[in-house]
């Protein structure tokens, strides 16, 4: 008897790792956000600020991986270059605030002048969730360029 419920117990253990093992390789982390962005900047300083938004903005590209992508910023104009959704591109959501009022992306431009990279954290709905949780966006300042690339994750 006791043999059986080990084995179960033993059982259901491995099979509840096996799955919070899936899940998380779903989840982008942030050793991947900062090569990401930094990857992004080597191909805009190669291959010019135009060719690059083309592989940025490509929603099957390299730029979007798990349930993360990267965004390009314009940080003189505050303009969104590339983002995953077609609808941010080419407009200025400077002024665009958090459940608490903090204007995050107002700070992403700031990280990027003043820093060069860093991080940023706000609460922000994850897809299809209507619900805010905490989110922690990279940001890397393309040596040279009033270009910012960020790339974020959901920390719960």
């Amino acid at each position: 008897m006791r043999k059986r419920l080990f084995l179960g117990l033993g059982l259901c253990l491995v099979v509840t790792l096996f799955f919070s093992l899936a899940l998380a390789q779903d989840k982008a982390t942030k050793d991947e956000c900062v090569a990401k962005c930094k990857e992004a900047a080597k191909l805009i300083k190669e291959k010019g600020l135009d060719a690059a938004l083309k592989v940025l903005n490509d929603p099957k590209g390299p730029f979007v991986w798990k349930d993360s992508y990267i965004f390009t910023i314009n940080i003189d104009t505050g303009l969104t270059l590339s983002h995953l959704n077609p609808k941010m591109i080419g407009k200025n959501l400077v002024e665009v605030k958090d459940v608490n009022g903090k204007l995050f992306y107002a700070e992403y431009i700031e990280v990027a002048k003043n820093k060069g990279e860093g991080w940023v954290n706000y609460m922000w709905p994850k897809p299809n969730e209507k619900t805010p949780s905490k989110k922690l966006t990279y940001i890397y300042r393309v040596p040279g360029e009033p270009i910012a690339l960020g790339a974020g994750i959901y920390e719960n």
